[in-house]
């Protein structure tokens, strides 16, 4: 929807500025009708669905990527569009201000078209994405992220899970309680339903038949600042 309703906007500002839509679904009749009202065919080009061998070549083709997610865990297009050149421009929902440094996105300050087209009008007036190296943008987000790092930082969620001292069922009925009279009794009730599931899964499967995952060495990244292997383990 805020897509459909900031491209007028900058288009009318910046007679210079073209918008290139990748994708299909629902809202692919409400981009024709825009485009359609407001006379944008030879500026508004829609694509379709692109395969993912030509996502790349589509995302050469501009300077600035413009995401418009009203929510968002992680977003890995705007990840894609930065290790292509582009410059980001975004919503600030989810996890999305924690994927990319400042000098590659900007944000709109609200979740609303007028916000998100000053947005877009920022990075266009400043010539983001004009200027700036494609490969050094590549290479940068790719030391970021690693299939590597990320086991790492799992990892240690994990460890750090592991290393909590463990909840007697006492202490998890008193915080239950603590919630109130009515919510903590349906609390106190699910948590006991818990534990007796538990119990049942053990005589039918006790622990020591369960398979449990070997530990192995794996040698510590160089992102981690460690020299030497570190002994992981789960089950």
């Amino acid at each position: 929807d805020l897509v459909a309703q900031v491209i007028p906007i900058v288009c009318a500002k910046f007679p210079h500025v073209n918008f290139i839509i990748g994708g299909d679904g629902d809202k692919r009749l409400m981009l024709d009708e825009m485009r359609e009202r407001h006379q944008l065919h030879d500026r508004v080009e829609l694509l379709g669905s692109v395969p993912h061998t030509e996502v790349r070549s589509v995302l050469c083709r501009g300077s600035i990527f413009l995401n418009c997610s009203l929510t968002e865990a992680f977003c890995i297009s705007i990840l894609e569009a930065a290790c292509c050149g582009l410059y980001v421009v975004s919503t600030r929902v989810g996890g999305i201000p924690e994927v990319l440094p400042p000098d590659m996105i900007g944000f709109a300050e609200e979740v609303s078209a007028g916000a998100v087209a000053a947005a877009l009008e920022r990075a266009i007036v400043a010539g983001k994405g004009q200027h700036e190296d494609p490969f050094d943008l590549h290479e940068r987000v790719r030391d970021m992220y690693s299939w590597q790092q990320v086991a790492e930082e799992v990892t240690s969620v994990y460890d750090q899970v592991v290393a909590r001292p463990r909840q007697t069922f006492t202490a998890r009925l008193d915080k239950c309680w603590a919630v109130g009279p009515i919510a903590g009794i349906m609390g106190m009730f699910l948590v006991t339903v818990d534990l007796m599931v538990l119990w049942l899964l053990r005589l039918i499967r006790p622990d020591e038949e369960v398979d449990r995952a070997p530990e192995i060495a794996l040698p510590l990244s160089k992102r981690s600042g460690g020299v030497g292997y570190s002994k992981q383990g789960t089950s």
